[in-house]
């Protein structure tokens, strides 16, 4: 009997509340507890498994797991050479040099000669290594942001989404090591001898992220407008015409990025547009 696939995925941290809303919006239906290990899917052959994230290179590399949901910044840290499946388009930071605010360092260069902390030691290394800057790394493993206060280091690479924490302890940024988000990797493995099953979780994760952000609008018009208002709708193929049973009018339906939908309301209203519903997309396979 041929087991069910594994899905590993983060037990706690940054990634795991988006990393649920995004299976369960893929129509997964399973219930995950603060203790669970394994949830079973009731609607699909799939297991998850809730492992600690730096875990998750691991168990998908042995083959414990099939797939994975983790970060690029882990995944480089390691250096394990995963096939990526996709981007999953949350969890978006960035790995980032800092010094404190009132340091006379002003770039990366600058850094030259100096102790550098971080939680990410290889990536580091080979950062400043490819720019042939020598720096002495001190692993840390938390609490990055302190070891220049503390004596530890004179600059730091760590996460950075917003800034606002480097701010809050007195540290700015003076370069981008490495852009990180949310991945789904597989065990080289089952990319060859699961490939079909590999394919259909990616199908039901990536129909789910073409929606997001898009909105589907409906709305009738004189058909003598069609082109003037076709000319508005960035759609993702030519926009949908359907005749309607008033002469000279047609229905039109079209997908557009959720951002431009407020700017394109009046616009198509003044090229005759009437009607005009604007409707959420649970999901998109292209």
């Amino acid at each position: 009997m041929r087991r069910r696939l594994r899905l590993a995925v983060p037990n706690k941290g940054r990634m795991a509340e988006p990393t649920l809303r995004l299976l369960h919006d893929a129509g997964l239906v399973f219930e995950e507890h603060d203790r669970s290990l394994v949830a079973l899917v009731q609607n699909y052959e799939l297991d998850i498994l809730f492992v600690r994230t730096n875990d998750i290179i691991e168990f998908v590399g042995d083959g414990v797991a099939d797939l994975g949901i983790t970060g690029v910044d882990l995944l480089s840290e390691t250096g394990a050479e995963l096939p990526q499946v996709r981007t999953l388009g949350y969890g978006r930071c960035r790995l980032a040099a800092a010094v404190p605010s009132d340091a006379i360092y002003r770039s990366v260069e600058d850094l030259a000669g100096r102790r550098v902390a971080t939680a990410h030691p290889n990536v580091s290394r080979r950062y400043f290594a490819e720019l042939g800057i020598p720096i002495e790394i001190v692993p840390i493993s938390g609490a990055v942001e302190v070891a220049p206060r503390l004596g530890l280091a004179d600059g730091i690479v760590d996460l950075v989404s917003t800034g606002s924490t480097l701010a809050m302890n007195g540290l700015r940024l003076i370069g981008d090591v490495l852009a990180s988000e949310a991945i789904l990797i597989a065990n080289p493995g089952a990319t060859i001898e699961r490939a079909h099953d590999l394919a259909a979780i990616d199908t039901m994760l990536s129909a789910v992220i073409a929606a997001q952000g898009r909105k589907y609008l409906m709305m009738n018009a004189p058909s003598d407008r069609l082109d003037e208002i076709q000319t508005l709708l960035p759609a993702l193929e030519s926009p949908t015409v359907i005749p309607l049973t008033h002469f000279g009018m047609i229905a039109i339906h079209s997908v557009v990025d959720a951002d431009d939908v407020w700017g394109l309301l009046p616009r198509l209203k003044s090229a005759g547009a009437s009607g005009i519903l604007v409707l959420p997309i649970e999901k998109i396979v292209a």
